[in-house]
């Protein structure tokens, strides 16, 4: 097995808007240094590709078959797929193999304090820092609906931390994982990024980073592999997201949905890890919440994206434009690879539920911003429920 190299060099020092995200791959190195395991789609009922998205693939020059047998390497920008209705993921089985799941980066940058004015709409003093404090292991029996999303894009293998969420169509067996737009989809300069897949519980034991490079995929991923049958995001953030700055942030999130790599237990990934988080999206009023808990796998240093960590914070106010949403703000340590990981406050039934994720950060790695959820995050959450609604 490769040896364990350092996932981002001093000079990416920490994490911006994919602050949960993760750390550029290692280019070409990192993508195309293995050959990729046999490829196979899901059978027939566990992913479909509609006859209409075949033939815009085939318009773009892409060939099923050849895609999941390399051809996803190809980052031309006429195939790099853009448009929301063009996404797709074919499975190619064991491709997220131990390696390339600890070796995957963040592919964000941080946001420079000078972009962040604070003079277009009500930003609030920047916060005191709150180091991050590790989550016990197991990390199943203390944050079961936490996890890594893996993908990859023109720089190589990445990652981003993920939430699983409740589906109302599909009540106790939720198939739903909420993360950051940026963990998908490049923005206003990309398009969708590849073999996009979702690890719950990720390095479950808390396993020292010098026993991974043996680690088996089992331990690594205890709760199987789940792999992204479609994703949305906002048009806001296809439109205007970047990997420096603000831009877009205040759109910055994401819904997908999983099917499991190797076949169906008959369980839901809900079902499989035991728990899904609601989402709150007529967020409340930083006044009204006295608390809000982050989850995420930071990556750039001193950590290594290997573990699980969360900050816990009251909020404050970040505002980039006048004309858009006023973003929550909270002190933490957390730096790159923890972008689209669980802000978690007390929902209006009382109880736990998502009510952001991380979007930007400053180099500093004091705080970290995510978008107040709203009619826009509510209206892509609503649209992927009600496409699975039936099956």
């Amino acid at each position: 097995m490769r040896s364990i190299r350092p996932l981002l060099m001093a000079a990416s020092a920490v994490a911006a808007l994919t602050l949960t995200a993760t750390a550029c791959g290692p280019s070409e190195e990192n993508a195309g240094d293995k050959p990729s395991a046999p490829a196979s789609l899901n059978p027939a009922d566990k992913i479909k590709i509609p006859e209409d998205l075949k033939d815009r693939l085939k318009e773009h020059g892409i060939d099923l078959d050849k895609w999941r047998n390399g051809e996803w390497k190809n980052w031309d920008r006429d195939k790099w797929l853009r448009e929301a209705k063009d996404f797709v993921n074919p499975i190619i089985e064991d491709l997220w193999d131990p390696d390339r799941m600890r070796e995957a980066e963040r592919p964000d940058k941080p946001v420079e304090e000078e972009d962040i004015s604070g003079d277009k709409g009500v930003t609030d003093p920047t916060p005191a820092p709150v180091r991050a404090r590790p989550v016990d292991a197991k990390y199943h029996a203390n944050a079961p609906e936490s996890g890594k999303v893996f993908f990859d894009g023109p720089e190589g293998s990445m990652v981003c931390s993920a939430t699983v969420v409740k589906d109302p169509a599909h009540p106790g067996k939720s198939n739903m994982v909420w993360t950051a737009g940026h963990c998908v989809h490049k923005g206003k300069q990309g398009g969708w990024y590849r073999n996009i897949a979702f690890v719950p519980s990720y390095n479950d034991s808390a396993l020292p980073t010098s026993d991974l490079e043996k680690a088996t995929r089992e331990q690594i991923a205890p709760y199987g592999v789940w792999w992204a049958d479609w994703v949305k995001t906002s048009d806001q953030w296809i439109s205007q997201g970047a990997s420096t700055g603000g831009a877009g942030a205040p759109y910055d999130f994401a819904v997908i949905q999983v099917t499991p790599e190797k076949g169906s237990s008959g369980k839901s990934l809900e079902e499989t890890v035991g728990s899904a988080l609601p989402v709150e999206f007529n967020a409340p009023a930083v006044p009204k919440i006295a608390s809000l808990t982050a989850t995420g796998y930071p990556a750039a240093p001193p950590f290594d994206g290997q573990k699980m960590f969360q900050c816990q914070d009251k909020p404050g106010r970040l505002s980039l434009k006048a004309e858009q949403p006023t973003m929550y703000r909270i002190g933490c340590s957390m730096t790159g690879g923890s972008s689209g990981g669980g802000w978690v406050a007390q929902g209006a039934d009382g109880k736990p539920a998502l009510v952001s994720n991380t979007s930007i950060g400053p180099s500093s790695a004091g705080w970290l911003a995510g978008p107040r959820l709203g009619p826009e995050a509510k209206a892509i959450f609503d649209e992927v429920s009600k496409k699975y609604a039936g099956r």
